[in-house]
């Protein structure tokens, strides 16, 4: 029975590591939270996983920066409430400055307007509550290190509201251009496919921007995603 045992565990161990292998490279994942309690939590939680591993922690927004540049993590999860100093948004958008291509999953009590909307234009990967299941987290985590956005249902619903009320402001050309502007497209190609001169597509570009509230053509393309208009 013993040895039964022993040839069960050994299979065991086989197969996660093949898993491992196989699958690629383990997710190594950075906590962000102001409380240590939390952080063990999660780490107990994420680590029980095969295929996550914590590799570091921070507790404000300024040593999230730090350990990110420093250990290089495939994913971050961060918390938004920090204490005084950098927040957890402004530390989305200086790691998004350092790294453009860095995957980060909000993980919060924030549950409501205009926090979602907010970190996903910032460049977050995904949105989650407290409140959410031990795998839901388990499965954002690995649906954002995969390159897919995450983001739980209920917080989907607001974002999609939004952008309902951001882009009925447009005007029936300006929603064209906008489109155009989403799919990657630049203002010459626009202006040659609308038979419009690339200074009126500035224009447009810049009433569209206006009106959004957004700050650069990426802004453009990251909403046209999250509202479905492109594909990602």
């Amino acid at each position: 029975m013993a040895g039964q045992t022993n040839c069960y565990a050994a299979i065991s161990r086989f197969y996660v590591f093949v898993y491992r292998t196989e699958a690629g490279r383990v997710i190594r994942v950075m906590l962000v939270d102001d409380h240590e309690i939390v952080r063990a939590g999660f780490r107990r939680l994420l680590d029980s996983s095969p295929d996550i591993s914590v590799v570091c922690e921070a507790s404000t927004g300024e040593q999230a920066i730090d350990s990110y540049q420093q250990h290089d993590p495939d994913l971050i999860i961060m918390d938004l409430s920090m204490p005084p100093g950098t927040g957890g948004l402004e530390a989305i958008q200086r790691i998004r400055s350092l790294n453009a291509d860095a995957k980060i999953l909000v993980l919060t009590v924030q549950e409501c307007e205009p926090y979602p909307s907010r970190v996903m234009d910032a460049g977050a990967k995904g949105y989650l509550t407290k409140r959410c299941a031990p795998e839901e987290l388990i499965a954002a985590v690995q649906s954002v290190a995969a390159g897919d956005e995450y983001v739980a249902d209920d917080i989907k619903k607001q974002l999609a509201s939004n952008n309902d009320t951001q882009l009925n402001s447009l005007t029936k050309r300006e929603l064209q251009i906008f489109t155009l502007l989403a799919s990657g497209q630049s203002a010459s190609q626009i202006s040659e496919s609308m038979y419009i001169s690339p200074k009126t597509v500035h224009a447009h570009r810049a009433n569209i921007l206006n009106k959004l509230g957004l700050d650069k053509t990426a802004d453009i393309i990251h909403l046209g995603i999250r509202h479905g208009i492109v594909d990602p």
